[in-house]
């Protein structure tokens, strides 16, 4: 298992947002966390990030334990992430953003750089190394010189994978990754991701959009009120009454 949950469980006060929540990844996987607003989804990526401290429960990376951890302890444990809101470093360009993205990986401090050490510039050519090669896997060549800022926002999308691609994850977490494009540009970023998964990181995201969960999804966890109420392959789970009543609604599984 490379990734797993054990009764993880957040309370901010009197309001329990995740609730005894377990569950796990297999390398290679693309899991989906699915369901309706506060359901806790959120939640759960800020806790496995450290962004949050649990109240209860166990975060598991390759069996050794990531929780409570700071996120910048996280991230060098082999964990990434996107957020609902595009988050890119506006007034750099793209190439830039890329680089900044990948010094997380390299071993060189503040002393280092302020000197320009030998093995500053050679982590600074790691750097970009890595930068050029994520540019031409998520085909945002032509925008390299490019003020972040300025890109359309389907590129953003697929600059921000690449931020979070950068600094070398196993396990890679996308926030809504298609909210706020449209459906073409929604198949632009579904290539994106299997080609992520076929590249060897593990995979799993938050997602609204039922047509790209049930068709890219190795398996589905399904919370309610910061509850699983189900886990399956997707199509076991599209048909399961619990999560009709809760998310999908009558007639979900019948039209598919």
């Amino acid at each position: 298992m490379l990734f797993q949950t054990m009764g993880l469980t957040k309370r901010f006060g009197g309001l329990t947002a995740v609730s005894d929540l377990s569950f796990g990844i297999e390398e290679g996987q693309i899991v989906s966390v699915i369901g309706p607003n506060g359901a806790g989804k959120s939640t759960v990526f800020n806790l496995v990030t450290g962004v949050h401290r649990p109240t209860a429960g166990r975060i598991e990376l390759m069996g050794r334990p990531i929780t409570g951890l700071k996120p910048y302890q996280v991230a060098r444990q082999g964990v990434a992430r996107t957020f609902q809101s595009t988050t890119v470093f506006g007034q750099d360009t793209v190439f830039e953003n890329l680089v900044i993205g990948h010094r997380l990986r390299t071993g060189s401090g503040l002393f280092s750089a302020l000197l320009v050490s030998g093995r500053e510039r050679g982590d600074r050519k790691k750097s970009m190394a890595k930068a050029e090669e994520l540019l031409s896997f998520l085909d945002l060549e032509h925008y390299r010189d490019e003020a972040a800022g300025n890109i359309p926002q389907e590129a953003q999308k697929r600059l921000s994978i690449g931020i979070a691609l950068a600094t070398e994850p196993k396990l890679l977490l996308l926030d809504e990754p298609t909210g706020g494009v449209n459906l073409e540009e929604d198949d632009s970023l579904i290539r994106i991701i299997q080609k992520i998964k076929a590249s060897g990181v593990t995979i799993c995201l938050i997602e609204h959009k039922m047509k790209m969960v049930m068709g890219i999804s190795d398996r589905v966890v399904v919370l309610s009120y910061g509850s699983k109420i189900a886990e399956g392959d997707p199509q076991s789970v599209s048909r399961d009454k619990n999560v009709i009543e809760a998310y999908l609604g009558p007639g979900y599984a019948a039209k598919d």
